[in-house]
């Protein structure tokens, strides 16, 4: 009887979990853009031209701000004007150390010519025998193995079930082995801990190959 109750305990708590965390991340970015409505002057708010409130109205507003934002910043007076703007901040001590890391990540994971986070590899770690799922991050960044004499590629693995949390780890581009994975698979396989297998990792069993192909090429 106790064994019947646990499972459909589990079972509920399958259905609602995933739910319940989707409807909050919705709702805490939701409310976030919702604050962009502070932005309107006070009489031009729908709350007082219309005498209600209308839900999801600042997620509108941000949604345009950032279009115009956007439009504006890629024509050629938006161009001069933002390199003047970035201009005086890194004049700045702190905040040009700040603005300039933050503006590097944000273009490298948005800018569309970008091959960073692009590919699942996995790497020995932490160490030989011990295989983890990553991120290449970056290629040839400059620093040669002292044992190989190859370039180094950096690596960003992941903790579990956070994964915006890791290390970045820097190897020889022998000792990476790239997956045919999708990012967005290879996240899941990391934020479920190892439970949801990628179709593609599971029916093709593709890290045995890769590990056999790396083993006949050594």
């Amino acid at each position: 009887m106790m064994a019947k109750l646990r499972k459909y305990l589990i079972a509920g708590l399958l259905v609602w979990l995933p739910l319940a965390a989707t409807v909050f991340v919705i709702r805490v970015l939701i409310t976030l853009m919702d604050r962009t409505i502070l932005l309107i002057p006070p009489e031009f708010r729908p709350e007082n031209m219309l005498g209600f409130s209308i839900p999801g109205f600042g997620v509108i507003v941000g949604i345009t701000i950032l279009l115009i934002t956007g439009m504006f910043a890629a024509n050629l007076f938006g161009r001069k004007l933002v390199a003047f703007w970035e201009a005086i901040l890194g004049r700045i001590p702190l905040v040009r150390s700040i603005y300039s890391s933050f503006k590097q990540v944000t273009e490298t994971l948005l800018s569309s010519k970008s091959k960073s986070f692009r590919k699942v590899v996995l790497v020995e770690y932490p160490r030989k025998g011990a295989w983890c799922m990553g991120f290449l991050t970056n290629k040839g960044i400059g620093v040669a193995s002292k044992s190989s004499g190859q370039d180094l590629m950096s690596v960003f693995v992941p903790t579990t079930p956070n994964p915006t949390s890791g290390f970045i780890v820097m190897f020889p581009a022998a000792d990476i082995l790239e997956l045919d994975l999708s990012v967005e698979d290879g996240f899941k396989y990391i934020i479920s801990m190892g439970v949801v297998i990628p179709d593609d990792l599971a029916k093709n069993n593709l890290i045995n190959a890769k590990l056999a192909q790396n083993q006949g090429g050594s």
